[in-house]
């Protein structure tokens, strides 16, 4: 029953800003990484920056100073500030994350649904 539902997608020009949510809900214990990948037409998913619960943080060094991953760990959200976007970050955004389940002594792996990002002129 724990899933990862997304939100924020969409279609934004070069240069412009989107905010990506990814919310866990259902059954949950606790959550320790989280974190967002990405996945153009033809490429390998990669990883975009991921953020552990006490706030530490990395990037994809083709975001570093552009997005920004945060997390409110009461609402067991995500989120994904995308700024000074380029055509080349166009991609379908995956949230990932470590949850361990109310019942359970270890943690499972989800993923979201995914959320479009296009960026274009």
């Amino acid at each position: 029953q724990v899933q990862l539902v997304e939100s924020g997608g969409g279609l934004v020009q070069p240069g412009g800003s989107l905010r990506l949510s990814c919310a866990a809900s259902g059954s949950i214990g606790d959550i320790n990484l989280m974190g967002w990948y990405r996945q153009a037409p033809g490429k390998q998913r990669e990883l975009v920056a991921r953020i552990v619960s006490g706030g530490g943080t990395n990037y994809a060094d083709s975001v570093k100073g552009r997005f920004t991953i945060s997390r409110d760990n009461a609402k067991n959200t995500v989120y994904l500030e995308m700024n000074s976007l380029k055509p080349e970050d166009t991609a379908v955004y995956y949230c990932n994350a470590d949850i361990r389940r109310r019942d359970l002594s270890y943690y499972d792996n989800y993923w979201g649904q995914g959320a479009q990002v296009t960026v274009s002129s």
